[in-house]
C-alpha cells in the first residue's frame, strides 16, 4: 500500500489511485505529479480494491477524505467495477467521483461502468490528456445527469441551417416540378430509342436483302435466267 505522506493543501484534488499493477500506478502518480499539473492533485495510491475501501472507511472505520478515485477495473479478489458501486452505494448523499481505467476498449464493460454511475471510463495507458478529463469528472454534477466524456459523445450535434444558395435551389427545383417529370420522360425515351435504333436498321436492311433476294429468283424464274443481270 502506497500512501502520500503529507497532507494535501487547499484547493489541491486528493486523487484515491486503485490498482494492482505497480508500473500503472507509478504512471498515473508521476502523470498526476508532473509540473504541467502544477501541483492540482496530491496522489495516494493502493494495490487493491479491498485497500481502498478500508482507506475511505467504507467497512465501518474511520476513513480518510478524498476528491476522486480513479481505479483500475481488473482487479484479483474485488475488481473496480465492484469498488464503483460500493463508493456509489456507501456514500449516496456525497457520493464520491469515480473514474475507471481498462486496457481493454470494450463498449460493454464502458457502458457497465457508466450505468453504475461511473463519472468516466479511460482506456490505458493514461495519458497526459486525460488530465484534463479528470479535472473536469471532479466538478460535482447534478445526479442522474450523463456522465461528463458521455455528455460530449452522446449528444448529437444539430444539422446546419439551409444556405440561401440550398433554399433557392430546392424552391426552383419546387417550382420545375411539373416540367421535370416531363423532361424525364423524354430523356428516358431518348434513351430507350437510342438503344434500339441500331437493332431497327439492322431490321430494315435485312428487309431490304430479303425484297432484292425475292425480286432476283423472280426475274430468274420467269426469264429463264437469261434476263437475270438485263
Amino acid at each position: 500500500m502506497e500512501v502520500g505522506g503529507a497532507e494535501a493543501e487547499e484547493g489541491v484534488t486528493r486523487v484515491l489511485v486503485v490498482d494492482d499493477s505497480p508500473v500503472d500506478r507509478r504512471v498515473a502518480q508521476l502523470l498526476l505529479s508532473s509540473s504541467s499539473c502544477a501541483g492540482a492533485f496530491h496522489v495516494i495510491a493502493v494495490d487493491s480494491a479491498r485497500k481502498a475501501m478500508d482507506f475511505l472507511g467504507l467497512k465501518g472505520g474511520k476513513g480518510q477524505a478524498v476528491d476522486m478515485v480513479l481505479t483500475d477495473y481488473s482487479m484479483p479478489e474485488m475488481t473496480g467495477y465492484d469498488l464503483l458501486k460500493a463508493i456509489k452505494a456507501l456514500t449516496p448523499l456525497k457520493p464520491i467521483p469515480v473514474v475507471v481505467m481498462s486496457s481493454e476498449n470494450e463498449p460493454q464493460r464502458i457502458s457497465r461502468c457508466l450505468n453504475a454511475g461511473a463519472e468516466d471510463f479511460i482506456v490505458k495507458p493514461l495519458q497526459s490528456k486525460d488530465v484534463q478529463r479528470l479535472r473536469s469528472c471532479f466538478t460535482a454534477r447534478p445526479k442522474g445527469s450523463a456522465p461528463c466524456e458521455a455528455v460530449a459523445k452522446r449528444t448529437p450535434m444539430p444539422p446546419p441551417p439551409p444556405s440561401d444558395h440550398h433554399a433557392a435551389a430546392a424552391s426552383a427545383s419546387g417550382r420545375r416540378g411539373p416540367f421535370a417529370g416531363v423532361a424525364m420522360v423524354l430523356h428516358s425515351s431518348s434513351v430507350e430509342l437510342s438503344q434500339y435504333l441500331p437493332l431497327l436498321v439492322k431490321l430494315v436492311l435485312l428487309v431490304y436483302a430479303v425484297l432484292c433476294l425475292g425480286e432476283i429468283l423472280r426475274r430468274w424464274s420467269s426469264g429463264g435466267g437469261r434476263s437475270l443481270f438485263l
